[in-house]
């Protein structure tokens, strides 16, 4: 198997689209003071796909929004500005990650049920321990595993190596990545991050969420990640091949101020919200 550098392959890969033209008004927009929800909604607008996907996650269980929001302004008003940025991404990388990724053992949907619902988990986190940046957190476990899209065809050469070593030495499935291909999932999605202008503590959350002791622009951000990741691993959503030798880092849990309790009680709140289908719709 010839050896492909991280830039090369990042490079060639051309599944990943830019972010729709769309995605980046929206995020443009609603970082500037001066813009209006109808200034939101005439960009959304322009995309009936994308509003139709809006609305439908606005609408989820996940917002627990009492009324029924049925235009974009509407949303805009009742969730805010940084609701609405976060879930206009979710609506345009939802369709990426809902392919097939053979390459990690993922069926078509499962890496989009499992990155959703770290999400969740990362929102419900963040409440927990008034961790301000909510949404910021959202967006960082949604793509936290985007590299497994990149990685996908590569892996499926590499794959049973991989396994193998996973299988033979007790690696964790990144350490495993690393040492077959020279890189793993998790640097793949930072590339790609990049090539989204995603702010860097974005790229660093996605980067370290197996490592996060090593995080330097924002600790906490990347622990949260983590551990949102490890909360929909260990509720079984969305595992390939690589979910069962990830730990939880000790030091993500305390510098969270969370504990095991805390875990468990996260996942009971969790279940509610996950089985409600609406929480994952995408289909057009």
């Amino acid at each position: 198997m010839g050896m492909v550098s991280l830039e090369q392959l990042v490079e060639a890969v051309n599944d990943l689209p830019a972010l729709p033209h769309v995605v980046v008004q929206v995020m443009k927009l609603s970082e500037d003071p001066d813009s209006t929800a109808q200034d939101i909604n005439n960009v959304l607008t322009q995309d009936q796909s994308m509003t139709a996907r809006v609305l439908r996650l606005a609408n989820s269980a996940f917002y627990g929004f009492p009324r029924r929001i049925s235009t974009v302004t509407d949303a805009v008003v009742l969730l805010g500005f940084r609701t609405i940025r976060s879930i206009v991404l979710a609506a345009s990388v939802s369709e990426i990650l809902n392919k097939e990724i053979g390459g990690y053992a993922l069926e078509p949907g499962e890496l989009w049920h499992h990155s959703q619902s770290s999400a969740i988990a990362a929102r419900i986190v963040s409440k927990r321990i008034k961790y301000p940046a909510v949404d910021v957190a959202y967006t960082a476990a949604l793509l936290h595993d985007i590299g497994k899209v990149i990685l996908n065809s590569y892996m499926k050469e590499a794959y049973y190596e991989v396994v193998e070593k996973v299988e033979n030495t007790n690696i964790p499935f990144n350490e495993a990545e690393m040492a077959v291909m020279g890189y793993d999932h998790a640097q793949a999605g930072a590339r790609v991050a990049e090539k989204w202008n995603l702010p860097p503590e974005l790229v660093e959350a996605i980067m370290l969420h197996h490592e996060p002791e090593k995080a330097t622009i924002n600790k906490k951000l990347t622990a949260i990640v983590h551990v949102a990741d490890i909360i929909s691993v260990t509720m079984g959503i969305g595992v390939g091949v690589d979910g069962m030798l990830y730990s939880i880092s000790s030091e993500a849990m305390e510098l969270l101020g969370i504990s095991e309790i805390d875990i468990e009680s996260i996942i009971s709140e969790m279940a509610d919200v996950v089985s409600d289908q609406q929480s994952f719709a995408i289909e057009k």
